[in-house]
C-alpha cells in the first residue's frame, strides 16, 4: 500500500502536500461560508458561481496549461504557483480584517485562484510520475489521494472551529502559511533523483493531446463519466452548506460533515493504493455507487442520519476518480501526458462552472435535498455510458461456463490511433517490439527514442516475425495496463 514511500522525492513531497492540502480545505470552507453567510443571505446561488469563477479558468486555458506542464521544469513551476496561491490566500484574510470584503471582490479572487489552479493543478499531477517509477504510478497517485482527503478530514473541521472562535480572516492566514510547506519541499526535492522525462523530438503541439484522447474510445467514456460528476455530484460545499443550514447547524457544523465525508475518501484512496493497476471497470462501478449513496442521502431525517451517508459518498467519490486519475496516468504516452492530464483536469473542474451554478439554482429554488437528487440522476447517466461502452466494446459477455454470470474480459486489445505519427516515427523507429504476457505502455522514464509496445494480444504470432514499430499504424495498441505485481 505505501512502496511509493521508498522513494526518498515522494515521501517529501507528501508531506508538504498533506500539510498544504489542511490549509486550503481550510480555504475553502471559509471561502464557501463567508460567500453564504456573510456576504450574502444563505444565497446558494452565489455560492455556485464563486466555484464556477474559481473552476472556469482549467476549462478555458486547457490547451495553454497541459502544454506548459509538458515544456517547462514542473517543479520550478509549481514553486511559482503554490507562491501566488499563498499571496492571494493572504490578501483575502487581509481584506476580511479590514472589514471591506464585498461579493463582488470575492468573485474576483475566486477567478484569480482559479487562473492559478488551472496552470498548477495539471503540473502537480503529471510531477507524480517525476517522482517515482511507472510500475508505482499508480500507487502513488492512490496515496496522493489519501493525502488530499486526510487533509480534508483535518482543514474543514479546523476551520469551522477558527471560524467560530476567532473569525474566517485568520482561516486564510493559517492556509497561507501552510503553502510554506509545500514550497519547502519543492526545494529539498532532489532534482537528480527525478525520473528523466520523456519528450517528443520536434515541437510540441498544443492539438497532440486532443488527438491523442480523440484516438482512445477508453478515455473518451472515462473523461464523460468524470464530467457528469465532476459538474453535477461533487458540488459538495452547497450540499454540505445548505444541509447544515436545514437541521441548524452552524459554521463548526458544516465543517465537521466535510470531515465525515473525507472519511470514506480516505478509505477509498487506501483501497485504491493496494490495487496493482487502475481499472476501468472500477470507475464504472464506482459511479454507480455514488448514484445509491447519493441517492440514500438526501432522504436522511437528521442531521446524523445524514452525516453518515456522507462516508459511502466520500469512498465512492474518490474510488472513481482516484481509479480514474491512475488509469489516464498510467495508459498515456509520456510525451504526452501533460497535456491529457491538463485536459483531464479541465474536464473534471471545468464541469463546475456549468453544474455550480444549476445545483445551486436548484437547492436555492427546491431545496438542497433536491439538489442532491440531480447529481445522483448525473452519476446514474455516467454509469449508463460506462456499462453501454462495456457492452459495445465487446468487453461484456456471459460467462462461459456459468449461465447467468458476466464476466469483463480484461485483455481485449484497444486499437489507438497515434495522434501525430510523423512526430513520433523516430522515436520508435528503432525499436522492435518485444512481445509480452499483456498489454501494456510505455514505462515512465525511459530513455527518448526507445518504446516497447505489444502489436497485438494474439499469443500465436512469433515476435521474430514482427515489423518494426515505425511501420505499425498502431503504435499505441493497449487495454488497461498490465503492472507488475509487488
Amino acid at each position: 500500500m505505501f512502496r511509493s514511500f521508498s522513494v526518498f522525492n515522494y515521501r517529501v513531497w507528501f508531506i508538504g502536500a498533506l500539510v498544504s492540502n489542511i490549509g486550503a480545505w481550510m480555504q475553502a470552507t471559509a471561502i464557501s461560508w463567508v460567500v453564504l453567510t456573510e456576504l450574502t443571505d444563505n444565497d446558494a446561488g452565489a455560492m455556485g458561481i464563486t466555484m464556477a469563477l474559481q473552476f472556469a479558468p482549467p476549462l478555458l486555458l486547457v490547451s495553454v496549461t497541459g502544454w506548459v506542464a509538458d515544456r517547462f521544469d514542473r517543479r520550478r513551476l509549481l514553486m511559482v504557483t503554490q507562491g501566488t496561491l499563498l499571496a492571494l490566500g493572504l490578501a483575502i484574510g487581509v481584506l476580511l480584517f479590514a472589514g471591506v470584503m464585498t461579493l463582488p471582490i470575492m468573485y474576483a479572487f475566486a477567478l484569480a485562484l482559479g487562473f492559478v489552479a488551472a496552470f498548477d493543478n495539471p503540473a502537480r499531477q503529471a510531477f507524480v510520475s517525476d517522482l517515482v517509477t511507472r510500475e508505482n504510478a499508480s500507487n502513488a497517485v492512490a496515496l496522493n489521494a489519501a493525502s488530499f482527503n486526510g487533509a480534508r478530514m483535518i482543514g474543514p473541521a479546523v476551520g469551522g472551529l477558527v471560524i467560530v472562535a476567532v473569525g474566517t480572516g485568520w482561516v486564510f492566514v493559517v492556509n497561507a502559511v501552510t503553502f510554506l510547506a509545500m514550497i519547502g519541499a519543492l526545494a529539498l526535492i532532489r532534482p537528480h533523483e527525478l525520473i528523466p522525462r520523456v519528450r517528443a523530438p520536434g515541437a510540441a503541439r498544443l492539438a497532440d493531446g486532443f488527438r491523442y484522447v480523440a484516438g482512445r474510445p477508453d478515455l473518451l467514456v472515462t473523461f464523460a463519466m468524470v464530467f457528469l460528476i465532476g459538474a453535477f455530484g461533487m458540488n459538495f460545499p452547497i450540499f454540505a452548506s445548505t444541509m447544515a443550514l436545514e437541521f441548524g447547524q452552524d459554521a463548526d457544523g458544516y465543517g465537521l460533515l466535510s470531515s465525515i465525508l473525507a472519511i470514506g475518501s480516505l478509505v477509498g484512496a487506501l483501497m485504491a493504493a493496494r490495487r496493482d493497476r487502475a481499472r476501468i471497470r472500477v470507475v464504472i462501478g464506482g459511479t454507480l455507487l455514488f448514484a445509491v449513496a447519493a441517492g440514500v442521502s438526501s432522504v436522511m431525517p437528521t442531521y446524523w442520519l445524514y452525516a453518515a451517508t456522507l462516508m459511502f459518498t466520500g469512498f465512492a467519490v474518490v474510488t472513481m476518480l482516484t481509479t480514474a486519475n491512475g488509469y489516464v496516468q498510467t495508459t498515456t504516452d509520456p510525451a504526452l501526458r501533460g497535456r491529457v492530464l491538463a485536459l483531464y483536469m479541465a474536464i473534471l473542474m471545468g464541469g463546475t462552472p456549468i453544474g455550480a451554478p444549476i445545483v445551486g439554482w436548484v437547492a436555492a429554488e427546491f431545496g438542497p435535498r433536491v439538489a442532491i437528487l440531480l447529481g445522483a440522476g448525473a452519476a446514474l447517466v455516467a454509469f449508463g455510458i460506462g456499462a453501454s461502452w462495456l457492452i459495445v466494446s465487446g468487453r461484456l459477455h456471459r460467462h462461459e461456463q456459468r449461465r447467468f454470470r458476466l464476466t469483463i474480459d480484461e485483455t481485449r486489445p484497444l486499437t489507438v490511433v497515434d495522434p501525430a505519427p510523423e512526430q513520433f516515427s523516430e522515436q520508435v523507429a528503432t525499436t522492435t517490439p518485444i512481445r509480452l504476457p499483456g498489454p501494456v505502455a510505455e514505462p515512465v522514464g525511459a530513455p527518448t527514442g526507445t518504446t516497447a509496445v505489444p502489436n497485438s494480444c494474439d499469443s500465436a504470432r512469433s515476435a521474430s516475425k514482427r515489423r518494426p514499430a515505425a511501420e505499425d499504424p498502431a503504435i499505441f495498441r493497449s487495454s488497461e495496463p498490465t503492472a507488475p505485481r509487488r
